[in-house]
């Protein structure tokens, strides 16, 4: 695209990601790239919730289900998006927790979310677990067997970051282990065929990734 486009001079993502963006090339060829970081934040925050509320409610499927109020939510990184998470869940009546290296405590204890100490705690803790991070070298696969072993049985992973954070062979493992675990995102794992094949009942994505949408 970069060689056809001979006269482009700027790439905005419409959005805070730019990992699909070729940077060396469009550095290469004197493009800028730029993103909007926090303009549809909003918008990926309520789908969050709202994936929240379906997988608790057991996808609406007319049986018993549970509520989100008083239960844990623990937030991967605490950046526009899960700031705005923070606000809804604890209108809800959620107690919220957030894990981020590069955000100072005061700043989580401000939003009146509680601080912790180190990324094991996120896994330990929550019922649910909201994933906030970039798909960068650092966190490729970063979640891992290691941390998703420390959830509760019945915890819900929620994913509207990327899907590359992920290792899923360890999602399919936390399926296999955790007879109540859930997950739900808007961008769908690769392998998931196999899951569906097993576990469909406790995992939902959305048909593409929309959370901007």
């Amino acid at each position: 695209v970069l060689n056809a486009a001979k006269n482009l001079k700027i790439v905005v993502r419409a959005g805070a990601g730019y990992d699909n963006v070729d940077l060396k090339s469009a550095t290469a060829h004197d493009v800028v790239v730029m993103n909007t970081p926090g303009q549809n934040s909003n918008a990926v925050a309520e789908l969050a919730i709202g994936m929240m509320i379906y997988m608790a409610r057991g996808k609406f499927n007319g049986k018993s289900g549970t509520e989100l109020a008083g239960k844990k939510l623990v937030l991967f990184g605490f950046g526009h998006i899960a700031r705005l998470v923070s606000r809804m869940a604890r209108g809800i009546g959620m107690e919220v927790h957030a894990y981020d290296p590069y955000i100072a405590n005061e700043v989580m204890q401000k939003e009146e979310v509680k601080p912790l100490a180190k990324v094991e705690d996120i896994f330990k803790i929550g019922d649910y677990v909201s994933l906030h991070i970039p798909a960068n070298a650092e966190t490729r696969k970063s979640i891992n067997w290691n941390l998703l072993s420390l959830m509760p049985d019945t915890a819900v992973l929620v994913n509207t970051a990327r899907k590359e954070v992920l290792d899923e062979e360890a999602l399919l493992q936390a399926f296999a282990n955790k007879k109540g675990f859930r997950y739900v995102s808007d961008v769908a794992p690769d392998n998931l065929d196999a899951i569906n094949a097993e576990y469909a009942d406790r995992i939902y994505c959305t048909p593409k990734k929309m959370g901007a949408q």
